[in-house]
Protein backbone atom coordinates (compact mmCIF):
# COMPACT_ATOMS: atom_id res chain seq x y z
CA UNK A 1 0.00 0.00 0.00
CA UNK A 2 1.53 3.34 -1.05
CA UNK A 3 1.60 6.62 0.87
CA UNK A 4 -1.29 8.17 -1.06
CA UNK A 5 -3.46 5.08 -0.59
CA UNK A 6 -2.80 5.01 3.14
CA UNK A 7 -3.53 8.73 3.42
CA UNK A 8 -6.84 8.24 1.63
CA UNK A 9 -7.66 5.46 4.07
CA UNK A 10 -6.90 7.72 7.00
CA UNK A 11 -3.66 5.93 7.94
CA UNK A 12 -0.54 7.81 9.00
CA UNK A 13 2.47 7.56 6.68
CA UNK A 14 5.16 5.20 7.84
CA UNK A 15 8.39 6.90 9.05
CA UNK A 16 10.48 5.86 6.06
CA UNK A 17 7.96 7.39 3.64
CA UNK A 18 8.12 10.86 5.11
CA UNK A 19 10.13 13.85 3.92
CA UNK A 20 13.92 13.59 4.00
CA UNK A 21 16.21 16.13 5.61
CA UNK A 22 18.29 17.92 2.93
CA UNK A 23 21.82 17.58 4.33
CA UNK A 24 24.23 19.27 1.91
CA UNK A 25 22.12 18.19 -1.04
CA UNK A 26 21.53 14.59 0.09
CA UNK A 27 18.08 13.61 1.36
CA UNK A 28 18.53 11.80 4.68
CA UNK A 29 15.63 9.67 5.89
CA UNK A 30 14.14 11.04 9.11
CA UNK A 31 13.98 7.79 11.03
CA UNK A 32 15.30 5.90 14.05
CA UNK A 33 16.88 2.45 14.29
CA UNK A 34 13.55 0.82 15.16
CA UNK A 35 11.96 2.53 12.13
CA UNK A 36 14.73 1.18 9.88
CA UNK A 37 14.29 -2.38 11.18
CA UNK A 38 10.55 -2.14 10.54
CA UNK A 39 11.24 -0.82 7.04
CA UNK A 40 13.56 -3.72 6.18
CA UNK A 41 10.92 -6.23 7.29
CA UNK A 42 8.20 -4.36 5.39
CA UNK A 43 10.33 -4.31 2.24
CA UNK A 44 10.86 -8.07 2.53
CA UNK A 45 7.11 -8.50 2.74
CA UNK A 46 6.49 -6.68 -0.54
CA UNK A 47 8.80 -9.09 -2.49
CA UNK A 48 9.76 -6.11 -4.69
CA UNK A 49 13.39 -4.89 -5.03
CA UNK A 50 14.62 -2.21 -2.63
CA UNK A 51 18.03 -0.92 -1.65
CA UNK A 52 19.17 1.00 1.42
CA UNK A 53 22.13 3.41 1.60
CA UNK A 54 23.64 3.78 5.06
CA UNK A 55 25.40 7.10 4.69
CA UNK A 56 27.68 9.23 6.82
CA UNK A 57 29.65 12.40 6.18
CA UNK A 58 31.93 10.52 3.78
CA UNK A 59 28.99 9.51 1.58
CA UNK A 60 27.54 13.03 1.60
CA UNK A 61 30.84 14.58 0.53
CA UNK A 62 31.25 11.97 -2.23
CA UNK A 63 27.74 12.78 -3.47
CA UNK A 64 28.57 16.46 -3.76
CA UNK A 65 31.27 15.79 -6.34
CA UNK A 66 29.56 12.89 -8.14
CA UNK A 67 26.17 13.50 -9.76
CA UNK A 68 25.60 9.81 -10.44
CA UNK A 69 26.21 8.87 -6.80
CA UNK A 70 23.81 11.62 -5.71
CA UNK A 71 21.21 10.16 -8.08
CA UNK A 72 21.77 6.70 -6.60
CA UNK A 73 21.08 8.07 -3.11
CA UNK A 74 17.98 9.92 -4.31
CA UNK A 75 16.62 6.69 -5.82
CA UNK A 76 17.32 4.62 -2.69
CA UNK A 77 14.37 3.47 -0.62
CA UNK A 78 16.15 4.63 2.53
CA UNK A 79 19.19 6.82 3.16
CA UNK A 80 19.90 6.31 6.84
CA UNK A 81 22.10 8.62 8.97
CA UNK A 82 25.11 6.43 9.66
CA UNK A 83 26.93 9.02 11.77
CA UNK A 84 25.97 11.56 14.42
CA UNK A 85 26.93 14.57 12.24
CA UNK A 86 24.02 13.75 9.91
CA UNK A 87 21.69 13.31 12.88
CA UNK A 88 22.74 16.66 14.36
CA UNK A 89 22.47 18.43 11.00
CA UNK A 90 18.98 17.03 10.41
CA UNK A 91 17.85 18.23 13.83
CA UNK A 92 19.40 21.67 13.35
CA UNK A 93 17.57 21.92 10.03
CA UNK A 94 14.33 21.28 11.91
CA UNK A 95 13.70 17.59 11.24
CA UNK A 96 12.85 14.86 13.72
CA UNK A 97 12.49 12.52 15.44
CA UNK A 98 15.70 11.09 14.04
CA UNK A 99 18.42 8.87 15.46
CA UNK A 100 21.58 7.25 14.22
CA UNK A 101 21.02 4.17 12.04
CA UNK A 102 24.50 2.69 12.09
CA UNK A 103 25.21 -0.18 9.67
CA UNK A 104 26.46 -2.69 12.28
CA UNK A 105 23.54 -1.87 14.60
CA UNK A 106 20.96 -2.33 11.84
CA UNK A 107 22.55 -5.60 10.70
CA UNK A 108 22.80 -6.84 14.29
CA UNK A 109 19.16 -6.05 15.11
CA UNK A 110 17.71 -7.48 11.89
CA UNK A 111 19.84 -10.59 12.40
CA UNK A 112 18.59 -10.98 15.98
CA UNK A 113 14.98 -10.97 14.79
CA UNK A 114 15.56 -13.17 11.74
CA UNK A 115 15.21 -16.74 13.13
CA UNK A 116 11.72 -15.99 14.43
CA UNK A 117 10.74 -14.26 11.17
CA UNK A 118 12.47 -16.87 9.00
CA UNK A 119 14.47 -14.30 7.03
CA UNK A 120 17.16 -15.61 4.69
CA UNK A 121 20.47 -13.75 4.32
CA UNK A 122 23.29 -13.50 1.78
CA UNK A 123 26.62 -11.76 2.54
CA UNK A 124 28.30 -10.11 -0.46
CA UNK A 125 31.65 -8.42 0.11
CA UNK A 126 34.38 -8.20 2.71
CA UNK A 127 38.01 -9.24 2.53
CA UNK A 128 38.78 -12.90 1.77
CA UNK A 129 37.39 -15.12 4.49
CA UNK A 130 35.52 -12.36 6.37
CA UNK A 131 32.03 -13.23 5.08
CA UNK A 132 32.57 -16.89 6.04
CA UNK A 133 33.75 -15.83 9.49
CA UNK A 134 30.77 -13.50 9.79
CA UNK A 135 28.37 -16.33 8.92
CA UNK A 136 30.00 -18.65 11.45
CA UNK A 137 29.90 -16.10 14.24
CA UNK A 138 26.36 -14.84 13.69
CA UNK A 139 24.93 -18.33 13.25
CA UNK A 140 26.56 -19.33 16.55
CA UNK A 141 25.13 -16.26 18.28
CA UNK A 142 21.66 -16.68 16.78
CA UNK A 143 20.60 -20.34 16.52
CA UNK A 144 18.33 -20.87 13.55
CA UNK A 145 19.78 -17.98 11.54
CA UNK A 146 19.56 -18.87 7.85
CA UNK A 147 22.57 -17.59 5.87
CA UNK A 148 22.05 -19.02 2.40
CA UNK A 149 25.31 -17.87 0.82
CA UNK A 150 28.44 -15.71 0.95
CA UNK A 151 30.66 -14.26 -1.76
CA UNK A 152 33.88 -12.24 -1.61
CA UNK A 153 34.38 -10.42 -4.92
CA UNK A 154 37.93 -9.81 -6.18
CA UNK A 155 39.54 -6.39 -5.84
CA UNK A 156 38.88 -5.57 -9.48
CA UNK A 157 35.78 -5.10 -11.63
CA UNK A 158 33.99 -8.35 -12.39
CA UNK A 159 33.75 -9.41 -16.00
CA UNK A 160 30.20 -9.54 -17.39
CA UNK A 161 30.38 -13.33 -17.23
CA UNK A 162 31.52 -13.30 -13.59
CA UNK A 163 28.84 -10.80 -12.67
CA UNK A 164 26.12 -12.84 -14.35
CA UNK A 165 27.33 -15.93 -12.50
CA UNK A 166 27.14 -14.32 -9.04
CA UNK A 167 23.74 -12.83 -9.82
CA UNK A 168 22.55 -16.32 -10.75
CA UNK A 169 24.10 -17.74 -7.56
CA UNK A 170 22.39 -15.18 -5.35
CA UNK A 171 19.03 -15.63 -7.06
CA UNK A 172 19.29 -19.42 -6.80
CA UNK A 173 19.89 -19.10 -3.05
CA UNK A 174 16.67 -17.04 -2.71
CA UNK A 175 17.72 -14.69 0.11
CA UNK A 176 15.36 -12.10 1.55
CA UNK A 177 18.21 -9.70 2.34
CA UNK A 178 21.57 -9.22 0.61
CA UNK A 179 24.02 -7.46 2.90
CA UNK A 180 26.66 -5.64 0.83
CA UNK A 181 30.02 -4.88 2.46
CA UNK A 182 32.05 -3.09 -0.22
CA UNK A 183 32.56 0.38 1.34
CA UNK A 184 31.30 3.70 -0.03
CA UNK A 185 30.76 4.50 -2.90
CA UNK A 186 31.38 1.05 -4.42
CA UNK A 187 28.54 -0.64 -2.56
CA UNK A 188 26.00 2.03 -3.53
CA UNK A 189 26.93 1.70 -7.20
CA UNK A 190 26.69 -2.09 -6.98
CA UNK A 191 23.23 -2.03 -5.42
CA UNK A 192 21.91 0.48 -7.94
CA UNK A 193 23.33 -1.49 -10.88
CA UNK A 194 21.82 -4.74 -9.57
CA UNK A 195 18.39 -3.51 -8.56
CA UNK A 196 15.96 -5.65 -10.52
CA UNK A 197 18.65 -8.18 -11.46
CA UNK A 198 19.01 -9.38 -7.88
CA UNK A 199 15.64 -10.85 -7.01
CA UNK A 200 16.03 -10.45 -3.23
CA UNK A 201 13.60 -7.79 -1.99
CA UNK A 202 16.25 -5.95 0.05
CA UNK A 203 19.89 -4.97 -0.46
CA UNK A 204 21.64 -3.04 2.31
CA UNK A 205 25.08 -1.45 1.98
CA UNK A 206 26.75 -1.81 5.38
CA UNK A 207 30.45 -1.18 4.66
CA UNK A 208 32.70 -2.19 7.54
CA UNK A 209 29.87 -3.95 9.41
CA UNK A 210 31.18 -7.28 8.11
CA UNK A 211 34.50 -6.71 9.88
CA UNK A 212 32.95 -5.40 13.08
CA UNK A 213 30.39 -8.18 13.47
CA UNK A 214 32.86 -10.89 12.41
CA UNK A 215 35.28 -9.60 15.05
CA UNK A 216 38.13 -8.82 12.65
CA UNK A 217 38.05 -5.11 13.59
CA UNK A 218 37.18 -3.39 16.84
CA UNK A 219 34.32 -0.90 17.06
CA UNK A 220 34.66 2.40 18.86
CA UNK A 221 33.29 2.53 22.42
CA UNK A 222 29.63 3.52 22.58
CA UNK A 223 30.41 6.86 24.21
CA UNK A 224 32.62 7.78 21.24
CA UNK A 225 29.89 6.70 18.81
CA UNK A 226 27.30 8.83 20.61
CA UNK A 227 29.69 11.79 20.71
CA UNK A 228 30.42 11.71 16.97
CA UNK A 229 34.02 10.67 17.58
CA UNK A 230 34.01 7.25 15.94
CA UNK A 231 35.96 8.67 13.00
CA UNK A 232 38.77 9.59 15.43
CA UNK A 233 38.81 6.09 16.92
CA UNK A 234 38.99 4.53 13.46
CA UNK A 235 41.72 6.96 12.44
CA UNK A 236 43.77 5.91 15.47
CA UNK A 237 43.31 2.21 14.66
CA UNK A 238 43.87 2.49 10.88
CA UNK A 239 45.92 5.68 10.39
CA UNK A 240 47.66 4.75 7.13
CA UNK A 241 44.40 3.87 5.39
CA UNK A 242 42.18 6.64 6.78
CA UNK A 243 44.33 9.70 7.42
CA UNK A 244 43.94 11.04 3.89
CA UNK A 245 40.19 10.43 3.82
CA UNK A 246 39.46 12.10 7.14
CA UNK A 247 41.86 15.01 6.55
CA UNK A 248 39.73 15.82 3.50
CA UNK A 249 36.24 14.92 4.73
CA UNK A 250 36.04 16.27 8.28
CA UNK A 251 36.96 19.94 7.64
CA UNK A 252 35.08 19.92 4.32
CA UNK A 253 31.89 18.67 5.97
CA UNK A 254 32.16 21.13 8.86
CA UNK A 255 32.63 24.13 6.58
CA UNK A 256 29.78 23.15 4.26
CA UNK A 257 27.46 22.32 7.16
CA UNK A 258 28.13 25.69 8.79
CA UNK A 259 27.41 27.38 5.46
CA UNK A 260 24.09 25.57 5.04
CA UNK A 261 22.98 26.40 8.57
CA UNK A 262 23.95 30.06 8.19
CA UNK A 263 22.09 30.26 4.87
CA UNK A 264 18.96 28.94 6.55
CA UNK A 265 19.21 31.21 9.57
CA UNK A 266 15.99 33.12 9.97
CA UNK A 267 14.24 31.16 7.21
CA UNK A 268 11.04 29.26 8.09
CA UNK A 269 11.67 25.61 8.97
CA UNK A 270 9.90 22.55 7.65
CA UNK A 271 6.30 21.90 8.56
CA UNK A 272 7.20 19.09 10.94
CA UNK A 273 8.53 20.10 14.33
CA UNK A 274 11.60 18.49 15.79
CA UNK A 275 10.87 15.93 18.46
CA UNK A 276 13.33 14.33 20.79
CA UNK A 277 14.46 11.05 19.24
CA UNK A 278 15.40 9.68 22.64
Amino acid sequence: MGTAVRAAAGEAPRPWEQERAPVLGVGVSVITLSDAVAAVEAFVGTRRPHYICITGAHGVIECRKDHDLRRIHAAADLVTPDGMPLVWMSRLLGYGPIGRVYGPDLMREVTRRSPERRLRHFYYGGAPGVAEQLRERLCAEHPGLDVVGVYCPPFRPLTPEEDAAIVAEINAAKPDIVWVGLSTPKQERWMSAHRGRIEAPVMVGVGAAFDFLAGTKQQAPRWMQRSGLEWFYRLCTEPRRLVGRYARIVPHFLVLAAGQLLARHGAPGPARRVADSG
